[in-house]
């Protein structure tokens, strides 16, 4: 049925008129002058809306053109897109082929519209996002990039993060750089983050997106490693390596330590000095006498040392160098271990760590080893006039109660008590060869030598270590005289000792075939 306005056949609707219509309409059709029709339409809600639309003439037939649904657009929008299909008729275009043609360059404009948005999106991708990628995908530590993420969350990601990568050049690398090792005078920590960030770019350079964003090619490759420390600090391997005297005094003063502890009483020990604890005393002698790293020797587990047997099985999981290898401890060294299992061998770690909750209440098992950093933590907080700190952190020593024969030959860490232990070796006449296997190290000589050569120096290395234990025992007996013909000499400031930590990730000769059942 066609309806027409109150005031007749030609007029046009109003928009209080059409808001009164009644849904029992539904389907009718609204007449509104010139063409224009509408289909009344209700909702199963009982809204009511009319579609409209105009009729024109093409090719001898009469066909519609659809102007808008009321109340969605208004009625002056929709005669007004009424007026626009005649005029188009008259200049011999159909209206809809033209509305066709109109949406499709409409949505070409916006398809351009989005490409540019994600173009310039991908060119303005920001540094941290490129950090986040290189993190999830283009680098794996032990550690599972933990300490990674806190140094460059720390001291670059703050204040180049979001600047977009393109932009990002040597002179901004550069100053977040010379922040750490100029003005907190961490050299080496600087010079480590530069290498970090050259693998940083070389990993983005080769893939998509950043390849693209990196046109001037890698921006730390500019900045030199003598550019972002100062001009005192002296580049090279450490070469710090304990004196006799000062192991010495190393032993006697963690000695005092805890006897001035245990002797009070126990109401009162909150009220003294805490001593080093224990378990990390005992981690250190064990490094010196086997010339293992902190991280495998606070690896350890419980399964793997037998003490009956006195060896040590180190997995190559735990190994800088990825090679398995079995350390024959010295009665010394036995020492250490056997003392540590009475603290610890009712965990599966050696070194295990803190167990979560109170003793008291019953708390868990510890599920893992202490931290690889946390022996050396505790030696650098009890040497603070060497480092560069703004105060005392939470829960931790702020002290120079392990600093060595005065401080005048600097701090000590306990990575110098490997190169300690394979110094003493090689004062005592110890092949160098015997000592880099003791030490685990990459060996020299043609790739195809090692591959046929597969002789373990077990005895070689056994009494090595012996014999190193043997040197350790007279060092700490007081009454012992120092062997002139196996003493380190006193080293003076500012020299350097003949043998060098040159410890590589790398495989070493030996292949490890079944060394444990």
């Amino acid at each position: 049925m066609t309806r027409y306005p109150k005031s007749g056949k030609g007029s046009r609707w109003t928009a209080a008129e059409l808001k009164s219509i009644p849904t029992s309409w539904q389907g009718d059709t609204l007449a509104d002058g010139d063409g224009l029709s509408g289909e009344v339409r209700v909702s199963s809600g009982g809204a009511i809306s009319v579609r409209f639309k105009s009729a024109f003439k093409w090719e001898g037939k009469v066909a519609w053109y659809q102007c808008g649904t009321w109340p969605a657009v208004s009625m002056a929008e929709i005669r007004e897109e009424r007026d626009k299909a005649r005029q188009l008729v008259k200049k011999g275009i159909n209206p809809n082929d033209h509305k066709k043609v109109t949406r499709v360059e409409s949505q070409a404009q916006i398809e351009a519209t989005l490409a540019e948005a994600r173009r310039r999106e991908s060119e303005d991708l920001s540094f941290r996002a490129m950090f986040e990628a290189w993190l999830a995908d283009g680098v794996s530590r032990d550690d599972g990039n933990a300490e990674l993420k806190r140094t460059f969350e720390k001291d670059v990601v703050p204040f180049i993060g979001d600047k977009p990568v393109r932009l990002v050049d040597d002179n901004d690398l550069r100053s977040v750089l010379r922040r750490v090792g100029r003005e907190r005078g961490v050299g080496r920590t600087a010079q480590r983050m530069l290498s970090e960030l050259r693998q940083l770019y070389r990993w983005s350079m080769s893939r998509n997106p950043w390849r693209t964003l990196i046109r001037d090619g890698n921006p730390a490759d500019l900045v030199d490693a003598r550019q972002v420390v100062n001009d005192d600090y002296e580049e090279g391997i450490r070469e710090r390596v304990l004196s006799e005297a000062e192991i010495r005094e190393l032993h006697n003063i963690l000695l005092r330590q805890r006897q001035a502890y245990e002797s009070l009483p126990a109401g009162r020990r909150h009220q003294g000095a805490r001593p080093l604890k224990r378990e990390s005393e005992l981690a250190l002698w064990i490094m010196l006498s086997t010339l293992c790293r902190a991280g495998e020797t606070l690896k350890a587990a419980w399964k793997d040392v037998d003490l009956d047997m006195s060896e040590w099985f180190l997995p190559a999981a735990n190994t800088k160098t990825k090679v398995a290898m079995i350390v024959y401890l010295s009665p010394f060294a036995l020492r250490q271990f056997k003392e540590l299992h009475k603290l610890t061998g009712h965990t599966q770690w050696c070194f295990p760590a803190r167990s979560k909750g109170r003793v008291r209440e019953g708390a868990a098992p510890p599920t893992n080893h202490v931290y690889e950093k946390s022996v050396s933590k505790q030696v650098g907080d009890r040497q603070v006039r060497f480092m560069q700190r703004d105060g005392s952190f939470d829960h931790r020593k702020h002290d120079d109660s392990l600093v060595l024969a005065n401080g005048e030959r600097g701090e000590w860490t306990p990575h110098d008590l490997r190169r300690t232990g394979a110094t003493l070796m090689q004062a005592m006449g110890i092949a160098l060869d015997t000592i880099d296997r003791c030490q685990n190290h990459k060996l020299p000589g043609p790739k195809v030598r090692r591959h046929y050569l597969h002789h373990e120096y077990a005895d070689e290395k056994r009494a090595a270590w012996r014999r190193l234990g043997d040197r350790l025992d007279a060092i700490l007996n007081d009454g012992a005289l120092p062997n002139p013909s196996c003493s380190i000499p006193e080293q003076q400031p500012g020299t350097s000792m003949a043998l060098k930590s040159a410890d590589s990730p790398t495989h070493d000769a030996s292949a490890l075939h079944g060394l444990r059942s």
